[in-house]
């Protein structure tokens, strides 16, 4: 009997050795990645080391740029922009590398710019020749006479003579740099012309000459511009001067009439009562003339107006009676205070606007006096 042999069955613990074995060849070791804090440092040294490149580039282009000689001012422009040699700087002049700026400018690193005190000095000439040309032409203007057109030859002599010209000094390359800085900018602020002798001539431009004039003739201008106006105006102020001076010469007479009609009314009242308490031997009436005397003021009694206006007052008062009388042989007009059946003047105003009884007593001693002589004459009408 013949037997076969029997397969050995394959155990578990060889597949699962054998399946980790594999794996471990397949996945990379974990040293091969570097950790957080070496990321971190590696980034800081490559940050490091960017900057200083970047820093030496910039410094070895600066220092090899600088020391670049400048191309001749006399060679081709399209040889000047070669990587040999630097570009001549505008306003300068170049020559054997080197660079040298022409008078009015100095140099500022690769560039030519402007000398800020010849500047200022040609700016401040400039001005004063300004000034001087508009003033004049402002004088022709005003007045008609002065200079309008100035040459320039004589412009460029006037300079020299100028105070600012005088603290340059012995360097006569500057003194002439700021003469010519100082006329072209007159240039440009001046109109000019050609004379027939091919001179240039200079002339202030007529808005600019506006503001050189004096304040008389400004004045005088603005008159004869605006002189139907002016003219309309002064007219007017002076009919509202003249009509408020009417208005208040007219409230003061009103007023100054009523204060002397009160006083008036005092006076016959008080002189009427005085006669008859006297036995009947004074007289009740009053001359209106020795009133407008006694009351007035003298610069009052040349205003007619005035004691016109008290007689419209007293002849519109029902207590006062005005008639004609012979006095001293002239005729008078007479004023009498009606006693009987007649109200107190002085109850309608108040204490202390009455006249003194001293000025009263006088006048009416003068009246009684002079009546006494004329008792026998009786009381008569002239029409």
């Amino acid at each position: 009997m013949s037997s076969t042999p029997k397969k050995r069955p394959k155990s578990k613990h060889n597949s699962y050795s054998k399946n980790s074995s594999l794996n471990s060849i397949l996945e990379p070791p974990q040293s091969l990645f570097p950790s957080k804090g070496e990321f971190l440092r590696l980034i800081t040294v490559l940050a490091i080391a960017s900057a200083v490149a970047l820093s030496c580039n910039y410094f070895l282009t600066f220092f090899t740029s600088t020391s670049k000689p400048f191309c001749d001012s006399n060679l081709d422009p399209i040889d000047s922009f070669s990587d040999s040699c630097e570009p001549c700087p505008s306003n300068g002049k170049c020559y054997e590398g080197k660079l040298e700026c022409i008078y009015g400018y100095r140099r500022h690193g690769k560039l030519c710019i402007e000398d800020r005190d010849i500047d200022e000095t040609a700016k401040k000439l400039s001005e004063s020749v300004e000034a001087g040309l508009c003033e004049a032409y402002a004088q022709v203007l005003c007045y008609g006479t002065g200079t309008v057109w100035v040459r320039e030859n004589d412009i460029w002599n006037d300079l020299d003579r100028h105070n600012l010209m005088q603290n340059v000094g012995s360097d006569h390359t500057t003194y002439v740099c700021m003469k010519r800085r100082a006329m072209e900018t007159i240039a440009k602020l001046l109109e000019t012309r050609a004379n027939l002798h091919g001179l240039h001539e200079f002339k202030c431009p007529d808005a600019l000459a506006e503001h050189y004039k004096p304040l008389t003739c400004r004045f005088r201008e603005l008159v004869s511009k605006h002189s139907l106006i002016i003219m309309l105006i002064c007219a007017g102020l002076i009919g509202c001067a003249v009509l408020l001076l009417k208005v208040r010469q007219r409230m003061y007479i009103s007023a100054r009439a009523e204060e002397l009609y009160n006083q008036v009314c005092d006076m016959l009242e008080e002189n009427a009562l005085g006669s008859k308490n006297v036995d009947g031997e004074g007289e009740s009436w009053v001359v209106a003339s020795w009133l407008r005397d006694h009351l007035l003021l003298p610069r009052e009694r040349k205003d007619p107006q005035l004691w016109k206006k008290v007689e419209e007052l007293v002849q519109d008062d029902s207590r006062v009676d005005r008639y004609p009388k012979l006095v001293k042989g002239e005729s008078k007009v007479v004023w009498e205070w009606q006693v009987e059946g007649s109200l107190s003047s002085s109850g309608r105003r108040k204490k202390g606007e009455g006249i003194e009884l001293k000025s009263n007593e006088g006048i009416n001693t003068n009246i009684n006096q002079s009546s006494r002589t004329l008792k026998t004459e009786p009381k008569t009408l002239i029409f």
